[in-house]
C-alpha cells in the first residue's frame, strides 16, 4: 500500500540527503539477487535511521533484523567512533552478503554480527551490554517478545524503534486483523507500547510506518 502519492514519495528523497553510494549498490544487489527487497529500508528510511543516531548519540544499538545490511550500515553512519551496533540475523545464509556489503562500507568496526534466533540471542548480549537505541525490523509475530525483552532494560531516554507497524494497512483491515497472524502480532505490539507508561510513543507513516518509542 502507497501512504502518498509515489511522485511526492520521489520529491521527499529528491530533497533529503542523498544515499552514498555503497548504499545505492547494496540496494542494487539485493533488488538483483534477493527474493523479497522491498525488506531493504531504502533511502528515506536509511537517512531518518541515521538522522535518530546522530540525534541522540547513543552509546550502543541493537538491530534486529539485519537482512542485507543496509539499515546496519545506515545505524553507523551515524554513531560516534568506539560505540557499536550489535545486529542479530535469523537467516545464516546472508551472512556472506551481510558482512562483504559492511566491509565495502567501511564501518566493520562499529557492527557486530550475530547469526541465530534473536529470542536466544538478545538474553544473552543483554548480560554485558545495556542498550540506547533498538531498531526492530524482523519477523513481526516476535514483535511483542522483543518489547517484553528489552522494555526493562532500557534506561530513561532510550528509544525502541519498530518498522512495518502499518503492515500495508492490515492493521486497519477488519479481516486481516483477526485472521492474519502477522497483522494480529503487529496491532499487539503497537497497543502494547501505546499503553505502557514507561514509553512515550509516535507511529510515523514512513513507508510501512515505523514506530518510535522514548522511555520516560
Amino acid at each position: 500500500m502507497n501512504y502518498i502519492d509515489p511522485k511526492l514519495s520521489e520529491y521527499c528523497e529528491k530533497f533529503s540527503s542523498a544515499e552514498p553510494q555503497y548504499l545505492k549498490e547494496i540496494s542494487r544487489q539485493t533488488h538483483l539477487t534477493q527474493i523479497n527487497p522491498r525488506m531493504l529500508s531504502g533511502h528515506l528510511q536509511g537517512r531518518f535511521l541515521k538522522m535518530i543516531v546522530q540525534l541522540l548519540q547513543p552509546k550502543n544499538i541493537l538491530e534486529i533484523g539485519t537482512y542485507t545490511g543496509y539499515s546496519a550500515i545506515c545505524l553507523a553512519e551515524g554513531l560516534k567512533e568506539g560505540n557499536k551496533i550489535d545486529t542479530i540475523e535469523l537467516n545464516e545464509e546472508l551472512e556472506k552478503v551481510i558482512l562483504n556489503n559492511i566491509e565495502k562500507s567501511g564501518f566493520k568496526n562499529k557492527i557486530r554480527l550475530h547469526l541465530g534466533d534473536a529470542i536466544k540471542i538478545i538474553p544473552q548480549i543483554l548480560e554485558t551490554v545495556n542498550f540506547d537505541l533498538v531498531f526492530i525490523d524482523a519477523d513481526k509475530q516476535n514483535y511483542p517478545m522483543y518489547f517484553d525483552l528489552l522494555k526493562d532494560k532500557m534506561k530513561a531516554g532510550g528509544v525502541i524503534i519498530a518498522d512495518n507497524v502499518l503492515w500495508s494497512g492490515k492493521v486497519i483491515d477488519a479481516d486481516d486483523s483477526k485472521t492474519d497472524n502477522e497483522t494480529i502480532a503487529i496491532n499487539a505490539y503497537n497497543k502494547m507500547v501505546a499503553e505502557n507508561l514507561s514509553f512515550e510513543t509516535i507511529i510515523l507513516p514512513i513507508r510501512d510506518g515505523i514506530s518510535v518509542a522514548r522511555k520516560v
